[in-house]
């Protein structure tokens, strides 16, 4: 069998109501927190994407009994705590693997955990991640492309995790997690605020641990002795939320998404209204997405939480492939993350990179033509730029997709775009 592909016909607008999956973001890390839970852990709204897949493979290798239910949960239970070892097979695959770091450290008091793969959109060093155990009192080495880590037991202890494009979310989460059964108090400064971030906390908190200001840049994490498994849902994926209102937006169509936080994704929601795109909120839940036949071009710069998400950055530029005028999108998170500028230009898009901006030339209408996905979210920007194309659009290499998007051909398909999944000779 080859490798999937898009077949994309545009030029349909997205009528209808979609539910967004559970966050991927959040799920991985506390799937990996289950390492730290005597009993039972039932997760609720886990998405079927093949990042958790992939953690969900490893847990099975780490000793955890791992089960997907009909209704979306998963259960997680510890079996064996023998092996701690988180080979390169299957960390090579996704970068989020490294979030069994802290919960192995903390749990069984040793990991060795492969350096991790993942996306390619430039350095996203683990040198936070490491030096945070380090002041856990966790002896570290390199042998063999593995982080081999030690520690009879944990210590709280001050951190500082700002890095040099902000605070670092997997970061904060490994040392969290970490943190929750070390003795004494850990104090976490500069840590991520990000939704996803608060989530993990929230599961940790009804697990038993003790921690307050999730949420803010100062994370007090009093550690306990153990923490017992619990029942939790996994918050909505902002963005699939957001991604899912770029493609009403792009398609000039209107959608209702329901499991979707607007207090999530207030930044992307303020430079959406500012392209001329409604966005109401219907409930706590429910927002309707509409857009105006003429967008507006817009200055954006990515930010971590609450700034605008980097996640959402190559969707809002296909986006504003559209707007009558020029626009400037600076990333501030992980600079190098352009690859999909090359292949919307291959769409008739106008961009041009300088550094970490590229400046967006908006054109009155996108050509389809044959594109290859490089990372997950460039992934969706595509797609969405061949949902408004005029023509066939192929995109190649939707595995990067299939990372974090739950059946996302099904959805569009289910409010009126003509796309198909189909494989390569």
């Amino acid at each position: 069998m080859g490798l999937a592909y898009f077949e994309i016909s545009g030029g349909k607008r997205l009528r209808g109501s979609v539910r967004v999956s559970g966050a991927k973001n959040a799920a991985l890390p506390i799937m990996a927190a289950s390492i730290l839970c005597d009993g039972e852990v039932v997760l609720h709204d886990v998405p079927d994407v093949a990042d958790v897949n992939f953690l969900a493979e490893l847990l099975r290798k780490l000793g955890l009994d791992v089960e997907r239910r009909p209704d979306r949960a998963m259960r997680l239970v510890v079996r064996d705590e023998m092996n701690c070892k988180a080979e390169y097979d299957i960390v090579r695959k996704m970068r989020a693997s490294i979030c069994v770091l802290g919960p192995l450290l903390a749990k069984r008091h040793r990991a060795q955990v492969a350096l991790p793969g993942g996306c390619a959109i430039g350095d996203r060093p683990v040198d936070l991640h490491l030096r945070a155990m380090e002041l856990l009192g966790a002896d570290l080495e390199l042998v063999g492309g593995d982080i081999s880590a030690k520690a009879k037991q944990l210590v709280g202890t001050e951190m500082f995790l700002g890095g040099p494009f902000g605070s670092t979310v997997l970061g904060t989460a490994n040392a969290m997690m970490a943190a929750v059964l070390a003795q004494g108090v850990t104090v976490i400064e500069m840590a991520a605020c990000e939704p996803e971030v608060v989530d993990l906390a929230n599961f940790l908190s009804a697990c038993g641990a003790n921690i307050t200001g999730q949420g803010s840049p100062r994370l007090v994490i009093e550690g306990v002795k153990s923490l017992k498994g619990c029942e939790h849902r996994i918050i909505g994926d902002r963005i699939e939320a957001g991604t899912l209102m770029a493609a009403a937006a792009i398609t000039n169509g209107e959608l209702t998404l329901e499991n979707c936080r607007l207090d999530h994704l207030m930044a992307y929601v303020d430079k959406l209204r500012a392209v001329g795109v409604q966005v109401e909120r219907r409930d706590a839940s429910t927002v309707q997405i509409a857009s105006a036949r003429r967008l507006e071009p817009v200055d954006v710069t990515t930010q971590p939480f609450p700034g605008m998400p980097t996640d959402l950055q190559a969707q809002i530029m296909a986006l504003l492939c559209l707007a009558d005028g020029n626009s400037i999108i600076t990333e501030k998170v992980y600079p190098d993350r352009f690859m999909h500028v090359a292949e919307l230009n291959r769409m008739g898009a106008h961009l041009r990179k300088e550094g970490p901006t590229v400046i967006v030339q908006g054109v009155k209408r996108l050509i389809g033509a044959p594109v290859m996905a490089s990372d997950l979210r460039a992934s969706a920007a595509l797609v969405l730029a061949g949902l408004s194309a005029r023509g066939v659009t192929r995109v190649s290499r939707v595995y990067h997709l299939d990372r974090g998007y739950e059946r996302f051909e099904d959805k569009l398909r289910a409010v009126g775009a003509e796309i198909e999944r189909k494989e390569e000779d």
